[in-house]
């Protein structure tokens, strides 16, 4: 670093009154070097480069007084924690999965509503003895050590479970021996990313090398290879089962069906899309291309009357079920099963005799119900505004289990047997929450272009719509994900203070299928932006709220969001949340998983087009100078390596440069955590308490009116 690191720290002036703004505070002082990249014969500064070095000294320094001055900022805020008792009360509530029937024994987790993580409990079917299989609350004193995925051998004798240390991605991998709730000497390292496939003897698994020390956080994840690991032998003697070396991006998944007949190879090189190969396991046949094209996705879903079942996009934008001849799996051999309709398949599920198919229909779940021909028998008709996931089929049975839930109906867990139509309830919890008080609507708006736009409003029945409501608007509008209506805890503080909650559900995500998606993607990418405007737009004019009473919140490529809309309309809103953001848009494909990201995003190297075009959105270079931008709480954590801290790193220390006004823009950095993932609820609650306070002070609102 050419400059040295001043940081000083200056204290905070005292908020007289709860609603009393201070004046601009004195932010830590940040060194810049010199640092200039050319694109294309564009000289772009990137005066904070060495903010991207997370273990140097200057860096933590830097940190340690960034923290300082937000706590010192946040402990003055008279409501603070009473939001914070409020969130802890209506968090203890129990909390339970699907069941997942392994042999004699189903598989659950549990929440008791305390604990920083929830506990993996096995049951016996015969005597319906439960017992603890995995408790992660015991990894760690702090939480900090949490249980990625587990996977339960299909007999249920076995469970091979991942360990995650601080919110990393990177994983170790254990098994435990179910009958006995010990540990085998079996033990994985440097997994990341992977499924654990079971057969009758082991499990596939996707690793990485080993990573420099030093940069095991931050540095390029390449050359993922897939293993098989076979039960008491050590990792050395894993057999590799695929790798490419010509092609360092791309990424490996394993699948096995239940009888061990097949192993499918999901090959991809972006977050979205996979080619699939198929192996024939008892004649240890070469690998068989069924699906070429990483553009398109699809996803082994069980076998029926000799052929394999998959769910795929394939010339279907919307989705569709097909078989598929294990002798010929090419595509132009495949056979529909279940045609593309104008809901998106987004899950299927085989029972002995029967076809689940769930399907989003505007943002809610439908069940039909098909024989195995395809042929339509029912729908299972679910009130409200819901989302039906988790749909698990016990081995050989006509019935499944699956979670219900909506805004203000916390997850249930429910029953429903085909042959008789009976629903039955088999997990309730106890909330100290009253869904009648709630008003939950959805209304569509008219984008720029012509699309109809769904955004989600939920709010209590007795506000009045004059335009003076807290309103937190949320968006994420990217990588085909949809966040779907659901029951969330953190919201009932705010929503039991009067205050307007609003998912916007805009281009980018997967809500309408394919064609949904990509009109949000690369040299698209500002039409998920323009949707979020008019969607904050439309709850002004509507009387919702106002200017002075809007936040917008939203994670990763919802930070992404958040950011890039700040800038585009800083007067628009009162407060902006961006969480663990993709702020530096031009170097983002330079750290671990990032490159995955190419194919939303394109990339900075591209073309001059494409470099053209993320510059002029990037948030951390389009931050506009004076005095008018919203109050601003950044959050990250010192382990995030899905999208690394030097992003909101960077983009704080341009923002207090640039903003000359009052506002105050300030960043949280956890430690010890990650990218969300595995955080314990202790810290949780601390950072959901620390983001309404800060929301509610800086419009002028108090808390418990």
């Amino acid at each position: 670093m050419k400059n040295s690191l001043i940081i000083s720290i200056i204290a905070l002036p005292m908020l007289f009154a709860c609603n009393e703004q201070p004046k601009r505070l004195a932010y830590p002082e940040t060194s810049t070097v010199d640092t200039v990249d050319v694109y294309f014969g564009t000289e772009v500064p990137d005066p904070y480069r060495w903010l991207e070095d997370a273990n140097s000294e200057a860096t933590k320094q830097w940190v340690e007084a960034q923290n300082a001055v937000t706590n010192d900022f946040l402990a003055q805020i008279p409501f603070r924690n009473a939001i914070k008792e409020r969130l802890s009360e209506v968090w203890n509530y129990a909390t339970q999965s699907v069941p997942q029937k392994k042999g004699d024994k189903l598989f659950y987790y549990r929440h008791d509503g305390k604990q920083n993580h929830a506990v993996l409990y096995v049951k016996s079917i015969k005597d319906s003895i439960e017992k603890v299989l995995i408790d992660p609350n015991l990894f760690s004193e702090d939480g900090t050590v949490s249980l990625g995925s587990a996977s339960i051998s299909p007999d249920g004798k076995y469970v091979a479970y991942e360990k995650s240390s601080g919110g990393s991605d990177w994983r170790e991998v254990f098994v435990r021996y179910v009958e006995t709730g010990t540990d085998l000497d079996d033990h994985l390292k440097w997994v990341k990313f992977s499924a654990l496939a079971w057969d009758a003897e082991g499990f596939y698994y996707s690793r990485y090398d080993e990573p420099k020390a030093g940069s095991e956080l931050s540095g390029s994840n390449q050359y993922q290879k897939l293993f098989y690991h076979k039960l008491n032998t050590t990792q050395a003697e894993d057999k590799l089962i695929y790798e490419d070396k010509d092609n360092p991006s791309y990424m490996f998944s394993g699948e096995t069906d239940d009888e061990f007949n097949y192993l499918f190879l999901y090959v991809s090189s972006s977050t979205n899309g996979n080619r699939l190969l198929i192996k024939d396991l008892k004649k240890n046949s070469d690998w068989k291309l069924a699906d070429p094209d990483f553009d398109t996705a699809t996803g082994f879903v069980g076998k029926s009357r000799g052929k394999i079942l998959v769910l795929t996009n394939t010339d279907a934008q919307r989705y569709r079920l097909m078989a598929i001849d294990p002798a010929n799996p090419a595509v132009e051999n495949w056979k529909e099963v279940i045609p593309e309709s104008d809901g998106v398949l987004s899950g299927v599920a085989l029972s002995k005799d029967y076809i689940i198919a769930n399907y989003m229909v505007d943002v809610q779940s439908r069940i039909k119900l098909f024989n195995h021909k395809g042929e339509f028998i029912r729908d299972l008709e679910m009130p409200g505004i819901a989302t039906i996931s988790g749909i698990t089929v016990p081995k050989g049975e006509n019935r499944f289990y699956f979670n219900y839930t909506s805004y203000t109906t916390p997850s249930r867990i429910l029953i429903y047997d085909i042959e008789s139509g009976e629903l039955t309830e088999d997990f309730e919890p106890k909330v100290d929450f009253n869904p009648e008080d709630y008003e939950v609507k959805m209304v569509f708006i008219d984008a720029e272009d012509g699309a109809k736009v769904p955004i989600s409003i939920v709010y209590k029945k007795d506000i009045v719509l004059d335009g003076t409501n807290p309103t937190l608007l949320y968006g994420y509008g990217g990588f085909n994900v949809v966040y779907p209506p659901r029951f969330d805890a953190r919201l009932v503080p705010w929503l039991e203070n009067g205050g307007i909650y609003v998912n916007a559900h805009i281009r980018g995500g997967g809500e309408y299928g394919d064609e949904w998606y990509k009109a949000g993607t690369k040299l698209s990418k500002k039409r998920v932006f323009e949707d979020f405007i008019i969607a904050a737009r439309y709850l002004i004019d509507n009387q919702y709220t106002s200017s002075e009473k809007l936040a917008i919140y939203g994670g990763s490529n919802g930070g992404l969001l958040v950011g890039a809309v700040a800038n585009m309309e800083p007067g628009l809103f009162k407060v902006a949340l961006p969480a663990v953001g993709v702020m530096d848009m031009l170097r983002y494909h330079l750290f671990t998983i990032g490159w995955a990201w190419a194919g939303d995003y394109g990339r900075s190297d591209d073309s001059e087009e494409m470099f053209g075009y993320l510059y002029s959105y990037s948030p951390l270079h389009n931050i506009p100078k004076g005095d008018i931008f919203p109050a601003t709480l950044v959050t990250t954590a010192d382990h995030d390596d899905r999208v690394v801290p030097a992003h909101s790193f960077k983009y704080i220390a341009q923002l207090q440069k640039n903003y000359s006004g009052n506002n105050p823009v300030l960043i949280r950095i956890d430690t010890r955590a990650g990218h969300g993932a595995g955080k314990p609820l202790s810290m949780q609650i601390e950072e959901v308490a620390d983001r309404w306070a800060f929301t509610l002070y800086n419009m002028g609102e108090t808390y418990g009116k």
